[in-house]
């Protein structure tokens, strides 16, 4: 018995000893591993794709939904400003569009090229602001042709130093003739006013959202045969917000979820539904035990008077006031005025 137990236990063990040789070691990560997973060793170059913890960040920075009608918008200020710039200058002007690009507000602070200068105008309609970002061969050439520089002639750019008056001032213009324009390209989808508010140089004084928050980038390009540059303009989300569902709309005048035919369709099938009318002769409050009182025979006296007015009810709705009369040996009521309906929101 001894014997047996013995040879129990070591084939026991045996057995454990099996079972523990197929279970394999925890395996430690060294830190090489650990960066490569993470995204920090240093593969995240542009051009490049990113892993890990890079990864995750940015995927922070999600594709915010797109705005059909922005885009016919920016679209309608190029050819508007193609010919206002014409009149401004007295040169030839041809403005294109580059891209359409979704960013966060931050992010594009940090990328814009100095020295730029900065315009802050703020949308009356929707009161909320956008910026309009003028860079520095934009400034220069804008000076350059106002003050009657010759064609052929590179602008001269000094570079490092501040700008001056008459540069503020001249690209001030500027700035109003594009707003101008911005504000007759949303004329078709909705009025709004776009007033210059102020001019910086630096990025952080021109704040006017959230570093964190949403907003929508145009980059324009506007070429004077040798001589040109480039003009931002970006409109943050909270801006558009007012004006969310025209932008989305993929046509002009577009209705959301509304069918003309089924709408015309479900309006003449109204008017020949049926509805049932109820005369009320009086109305009268029992006690419970009363009510259960009642059986075959009973008599319950109405407060009706003879020619008194009666109420024509559908459903719990008063419609009409009328008098109980006869008609060819008929119960009928004449309708003697209607009953006005309480008005949405209102105790009737």
């Amino acid at each position: 018995m001894g014997q047996s137990d013995e040879e129990l236990a070591a084939a026991w063990g045996a057995e454990t000893d099996g079972a523990g040789a197929q279970v394999q070691p925890e395996r430690v990560l060294n830190q090489a591993e650990i960066d490569s997973l993470l995204g920090f060793d240093g593969a995240g170059g542009d051009g490049e794709s990113r892993t890990g913890m890079q990864q995750i960040i940015s995927s922070g920075l999600v594709s915010y939904e797109r705005l059909p009608m922005l885009e016919i918008v920016f679209d309608r200020l190029v050819r508007i400003m193609s010919t206002s710039l014409r009149n401004f200058t007295s040169d030839n002007v041809e403005v294109g569009i580059d891209n359409i690009v979704s960013l966060r507000f931050g992010d594009y602070l940090n990328s814009i090229p100095l020295p730029a200068m900065l315009a802050v105008f703020k949308a009356e309609e929707w009161d909320n602001y956008g910026l309009m970002v003028v860079d520095s061969a934009m400034i220069y050439s804008i000076v350059d042709v106002l003050l009657g520089g010759r064609r052929g002639t590179a602008a001269m750019r000094i570079e490092g130093r501040p700008y001056t008056t008459i540069e503020r001032t001249l690209v001030e213009r500027l700035i109003h003739v594009v707003l101008a324009d911005l504000s007759v390209s949303f004329d078709p989808l909705c009025p709004v006013t776009f007033r210059f508010e102020r001019l910086e140089v630096n990025p952080r004084f021109a704040t006017i959202s959230r570093l964190s928050n949403a907003a929508i980038l145009a980059r324009l390009r506007i070429d004077m045969e040798d001589r040109g540059g480039r003009l931002e303009l970006l409109l943050p989300y909270a801006t558009l917000e007012p004006v969310r569902e025209l932008l989305l709309q993929q046509f002009m005048g577009e209705k959301f979820g509304r069918d003309s035919i089924w709408e015309t369709h479900l309006a003449e099938e109204l008017w020949n539904t049926d509805i049932d009318l109820d005369v009320v002769l009086d109305e009268q409050v029992m006690r419970l035990s009363d009510v259960m009182a009642l059986a075959p025979g009973s008599q319950i006296v109405l407060g009706a008077q003879q020619g008194g007015a009666v109420q024509l009810r559908c459903g719990t709705v008063t419609l009409f006031e009328g008098k109980v009369g006869r008609r060819k040996n008929r119960v009928a009521v004449r309708i003697e005025r209607d009953v006005p309906r309480p008005v949405q929101g209102e105790k009737p």
